[in-house]
């Protein structure tokens, strides 16, 4: 991907729908007097690396809501495969041709914009992003993939719901061309992690572990939990995560919300499908 510096497009594609298995309907439940939805753009859209954000939903008649959602607020929006979502990425990212797409989910309300710029910068290789756009340069990205979460042997150590995940469009490309797994299709990147040796991979790590902290929302508890980290901070949105850590540390109660509640294994995938 040789390209002049100052013509590659970074897009943010955030993926959500209505119909989730553990808390259905999420994407447009309230947290503060906003849908979770309207969090994750926002928070999104402040990311100085990313020039669009868009949202894939589904054609399934639930996820109208999203559109209607997205069309009322002026989002670009983009609606493909309910169950194939590496699809459905892919056909939002060539329609509104991005060079490097930036992956988050719609369950993330505090997806924290310094992550993502940091996220895209560990792709190109730099300490950070804008580094990586100095005008009349050509150049390579560093590496194919870059993210801040990845599966045992790697692990994590940011809090689940800051999760970002970059990689170029030609990349993603190859995986929507060759992915055949269920799990490939439905969580878009694991085609990269699962092939460690055919890419280059590189994992985004805090200096200081909180890879165990629980900030995303799948299930009641979770959301019990984002509604007071939001509303401890009386309707702001540009707080940080390192806010939220600190809000978290002196409420250490918090934590006991949702600490039963386990996360997927990437593996997993949505039976709805094999079952029609």
């Amino acid at each position: 991907m040789e390209r002049v510096a100052q013509s590659v497009r970074t897009i943010a594609i955030i993926q959500a729908r209505m119909d989730s298995t553990r808390l259905p309907g999420k994407v447009l439940i309230d947290i503060q007097g906003r849908p979770m939805l309207e969090w994750v753009v926002t928070r999104t859209q402040q990311a100085s690396a990313v020039d669009t954000v868009i949202v894939a939903t589904t054609q399934h008649p639930s996820d109208d809501a999203v559109a209607e959602f997205c069309d009322e607020h002026g989002y670009h929006y983009y609606r493909g495969d309910t169950h194939d979502v590496l699809d459905r990425y892919y056909q939002a990212a060539k329609l509104f041709q991005g060079d490097v797409i930036v992956r988050v989910t719609g369950d993330c309300p505090v997806i924290d914009a310094s992550v993502i710029d940091q996220t895209v910068a560990g792709f190109w290789g730099r300490v950070n992003w804008r580094n990586s756009t100095d005008q009349g340069q050509r150049f390579l990205p560093a590496y194919d993939f870059a993210t801040n979460r990845l599966p045992p042997p790697w692990g994590r150590t940011f809090p689940i719901g800051l999760d970002t995940e970059v990689c170029s469009f030609t990349v993603l490309e190859q995986a929507w061309q060759e992915a055949t797994l269920q799990h490939h299709r439905e969580h878009v990147m694991p085609f990269f992690y699962d092939q460690p040796e055919r890419f280059r991979i590189k994992l985004i790590n805090h200096n200081v572990d909180y890879g165990s902290l629980r900030w995303t929302v799948d299930t009641p508890e979770d959301l019990r939990l984002l509604r007071e980290i939001v509303g401890h901070f009386n309707g702001q949105e540009n707080f940080t995560w390192l806010d939220v850590l600190k809000a978290v540390e002196q409420h250490p109660e918090w934590t006991q919300i949702n600490a039963t509640v386990s996360a997927k294994d990437y593996r997993a995938v949505d039976q709805r499908r094999t079952e029609g």
